[in-house]
């Protein structure tokens, strides 16, 4: 086929993956902008495949086969909770397939005895790199959120020395690829340190991190997937791994934002930590009194308002309680009661999860309140409904200096009338410090499982 109608067609590709990122940006135009995404993976995969420069026909069938096989099974199987460690997986892979084809790019040429100029050398070093970088780091981040390994940092003395100098020795090397990528000896350093760097970069990240980490990584896979496009001369993968790194950059720095801290702080401030010294501390204060409720006394209090807001957190995602949360939300509306739902940056542990759990529970899309818009609302509300939220809602971030959360932007809960948090117990959230809300005269606590819990909430309100 023409190489024009080719190049056309990863035009129209790149055009629809730019109109897929645009609609993703707002929830309700969020399955369209996959649906055109995919359209256009589509239409750059057949132009690749008639290309007859490439590998047989069987060989790509038989790859998307067994992708498409393994990637529908993961998305029929894997619950919501589980949905951070899927896009941690996710990123990890797209870092390994760009290394991959970069690697055998350069290998392929030294058998060959090829030559590689221009940018291409420049473009393999960075594709194996980051990618490298990536996969053990992707992986470091699903062991976290799975909780396989502990979700605190881990820090040891010198670590950010070590990891200057692994930085400086692995961009040496990559220098000396990219003069001579002949010297395999110098490439199978880069992978070996970078796969080193992935891990040990990770690993003093605390779990009140993920959200960050996770775009951070999504970055860096669209980073080398732009690389590698350039090691094949392909300009949808150009594209499209720009998309993806430029996009991820600016969600890591809205997360950050959401956190009031800086990126470089996040990477080696070692947050989890410095919260368990702050919980440490706080161990030992006298916070007051908890009094626990039950439904049925909530009950009460909800249907005499006028105004609700709900917080979710990860206790509603752990409990998947999200459907009760909407039956609820949905007899209080037809109750004329005002019902919102206040959506935190950084609750849970990846970006927009809360609007992905509410968007599976059909939620209105009218009722989720970014940060910023409804924090003015709370002190005019009747009720705040807090699911399993703990470091966004913590008064700490806003009134102790002291308090390793200090300055992180929260949901002004506290200033509701009523507040009613539903939790298992009062063990503290991922930055690990105890929450001064819990004990707040105008908190009332009622301890169990989020999903039974609203369920038992929803009957009481119906019946009383």
């Amino acid at each position: 086929m023409s190489p024009t109608i080719i190049q056309s067609a990863y035009l129209v590709a790149a055009i629809l993956f730019i109109l897929g990122l645009r609609n993703l940006s707002s929830p309700k135009t969020a399955v369209r902008g996959n649906q055109l995404a995919a359209t256009g993976m589509l239409i750059a995969i057949v132009a690749t495949m008639v290309d007859q420069s490439i590998i047989s026909y069987t060989t790509i069938l038989a790859g998307m086969v067994v992708g498409a096989a393994i990637g529908a099974v993961l998305a029929l199987r894997i619950e919501m909770t589980a949905m951070p460690q899927m896009v941690a997986l996710l990123n990890g892979f797209g870092g390994a397939a760009s290394a991959l084809v970069a690697s055998a790019e350069l290998l392929g040429a030294g058998e060959t005895g090829a030559s590689l100029e221009g940018i291409v050398p420049f473009a393999i070093a960075a594709s194996v790199l980051i990618g490298s970088v990536t996969l053990t780091g992707s992986l470091v981040a699903f062991a976290k959120l799975q909780e396989l390994v502990g979700g605190a940092a881990v820090t040891y003395p010198g670590q950010q020395f070590v990891n200057g100098a692994l930085g400086l020795a692995v961009l040496g090397l990559a220098g000396m690829v990219m003069m001579d990528p002949g010297n395999l000896n110098a490439f199978y350093g880069v992978i070996a340190i970078a796969l080193l760097l992935g891990v040990l970069l990770v690993i003093p990240i605390g779990g009140a991190d993920m959200p960050v980490v996770i775009s951070l990584l999504n970055s860096y896979s669209g980073l080398a997937a732009c690389a590698t496009g350039f090691v094949l001369d392909n300009s949808t993968l150009v594209v499209s791994g720009s998309l993806v790194g430029a996009s991820g950059l600016i969600l890591t720095q809205i997360m950050c934002v959401a956190m009031n801290r800086s990126l470089g702080n996040v990477l080696f401030g070692a947050f989890g930590a410095a919260s368990e010294e702050g919980a440490a501390a706080a161990a030992g204060q006298d916070q007051g009194n908890v009094v626990a409720y039950t439904p049925d006394d909530a009950a009460v209090i909800f249907s005499n308002a006028s105004s609700v807001i709900v917080v979710p957190g990860y206790g509603m995602a752990v409990a998947q309680a999200q459907h009760a949360v909407r039956e609820l939300t949905d007899s209080l509306a037809d109750a004329g009661i005002d019902v919102k739902f206040a959506i935190h940056p950084v609750a849970g542990r990846m970006p927009g999860h809360m609007n992905v759990l509410l968007a599976e529970a059909d939620v209105p899309y009218d009722r989720l309140v970014e940060m910023d818009d409804i924090n003015p609302l709370f002190p005019e509300t009747d009720v705040a409904l807090v699911l399993g939220a703990n470091d966004v809602v913590n008064p700490s971030a806003r009134e102790e200096k002291g308090s390793p959360i200090y300055g992180m932007p929260i949901l002004n809960v506290d200033q509701a009338e009523h507040v009613f948090v539903i939790k298992r117990s009062m063990n503290p959230g991922f930055a690990g410090i105890q929450n001064p809300l819990f004990f707040k005269d105008n908190t009332m606590m009622i301890f169990g499982d989020a999903k039974k819990v609203v369920i038992s909430l929803s009957e009481a309100v119906r019946n009383y």
